[in-house]
């Protein structure tokens, strides 16, 4: 179980990667294919070309963290919504989740959370007694 904070972002990587490469391989890949910073703190999803296995590479306090999974069955589901030339696919923390146990997230069903309006999100809550 990942325990990630809503303001983390995690990008899923939509070429296959040659998941063999370890920390700064994966943290090239987040610069080069991705174009992002690998020392942001956001979540950077890598898949090999069959989707048995995943590499999420992330950076803490410490330096970089890397978890890895492989299926001994089946196929990770990738994310259904990607724009043509798109080099990754912004997910939730949720949809991750489901993606590392096999669930298809197109498949899914979520039930709407309630969110607080966004004039408030900024500012001060009002006092509750």
């Amino acid at each position: 179980m990942l325990l990630l904070s809503r303001a983390v972002r995690v990008y899923v990587a939509t070429a296959p990667c040659n998941l063999r490469k370890s920390f700064e391989g994966l943290a090239n890949e987040v610069r080069q294919a991705l174009v992002k910073d690998p020392l942001s703190g956001h979540v950077f999803v890598f898949l090999n070309r069959r989707k048995t296995q995943v590499k999420l590479l992330l950076w803490t306090r410490g330096g970089f963290t890397i978890v890895a999974k492989r299926l001994e069955r089946g196929t990770f589901t990738f994310p259904a919504r990607v724009a043509e030339g798109a080099r990754s696919v912004e997910v939730d923390v949720h949809e991750l989740s489901m993606l590392l146990e096999g669930i298809d997230v197109g498949a899914a069903r979520t039930s709407r959370r309630w969110e607080p309006p966004a004039h408030q999100r900024g500012g001060t809550w009002p006092a509750v007694f």
